[in-house]
């Protein structure tokens, strides 16, 4: 007994030590978390800062009416340069529009395939293959739309030119595709199976029970996705650099050149304008223009699916 004492001592001291170190990283955790959480929070609030400040430079030289309200955007014309950023607002528009009338569609009805008809292993195998287009770098959708889907709408469109809206928005669409499929068809998939027993026990049809049973269960879900689609279709910047053109067009026209304001962006980021001129901080206001946008879409979006959610 005496021998073993000593080594009983020392196992208890070990684990009383191990306990403790235990304890002071358990305490270091949340504090190491709340550093991280606040950096994300610091660099949102400069991102911000930034924008705000060098918008209100550019509001110092341009008045803000003729900003909001102007129907013309020629920022480097040498006899009268106009900052009417209205026409860089409908080009976002347009290509946020088309994409959303060939996505939306498309994207419900791969949904409903997936939920309500699909057996798992047809699922297993078409649901990766529509996320793999979300991998695919927005610049080859740029030159794809350049190189095919516009020589092949010219076929039938001949009127159509070689950057358009039309084509930019198509591929938009296409890239934007597996956002929709994949969040609607987790929220249709999140309905639970009693809903579908129900409708199908007073006679309803598998189509009947998807589309009236189904589908409203899960519009909240469905919304969110949709509307969160959009606003990645407003933010998109280089599918509308390659395809769309750079002309600033306050019409309707889909089959002409025009320039979002993204893609007004990346022309001026690219050095087309010297550092501290109104043309330099014109892309501060665009860009925040652009960002209250896709804030308000979020804000949007979570309000829908806060607001229209169902609990199960």
């Amino acid at each position: 007994m005496t021998a073993i004492q000593p080594v009983e001592k020392t196992r208890t001291r070990d684990l009383i030590a191990a306990a403790k170190k235990k304890e002071t990283f358990g305490k270091l955790v949340p504090h190491l978390l709340l550093a991280v959480t606040c950096v994300t929070i610091l660099a949102t609030f400069g991102i911000v800062f930034t924008l705000l400040k060098e918008t209100f430079t550019f509001f110092s030289q341009v008045k803000v009416t003729d900003f909001l309200f102007g129907t013309e955007w020629a920022p480097f014309s040498n006899a009268a340069p106009a900052f009417g950023v209205l026409p860089l607002v409908v080009g976002t528009l347009k290509i946020a529009i088309v994409a959303l009338l060939v996505s939306v569609p498309a994207g419900l009805a791969c949904a409903l395939f997936l939920s309500e008809y699909a057996s798992p292993k047809v699922k297993k195998l078409i649901k990766p293959v529509i996320e793999l287009l979300a991998g695919i770098p927005t610049i080859v959708y740029g030159f794809f739309a350049l190189t095919f889907v516009t020589p092949w709408l010219q076929s039938f469109i001949p009127a159509l030119k070689l950057f358009n809206a039309l084509s930019a928005g198509i591929v938009v669409g296409i890239m934007i595709l597996p956002m929709i499929v994949s969040l609607s068809e987790d929220a249709l998939s999140a309905v639970p199976a009693s809903f579908r027993e129900g409708s199908y026990a007073l006679g309803s049809t598998k189509f009947e029970t998807a589309v009236k049973v189904v589908f409203p269960a899960a519009i909240s879900g469905i919304a969110a996705s949709v509307i969160l689609a959009a606003s990645r279709a407003i933010g998109e910047t280089m599918i509308v650099s390659l395809a769309a053109g750079s002309t600033p067009a306050f019409n309707l026209d889909l089959t002409g050149s025009i320039q979002t304001m993204t893609s007004y962006i990346v022309q001026v980021a690219t050095g087309d304008a010297g550092y501290g001129t109104t043309i330099y901080y014109s892309i501060y206001a665009v860009g925040f223009t652009l960002f209250l946008f896709t804030f308000a879409m979020n804000r949007i979006a979570l309000f829908i699916k806060t607001k229209f959610r169902e609990e199960y």
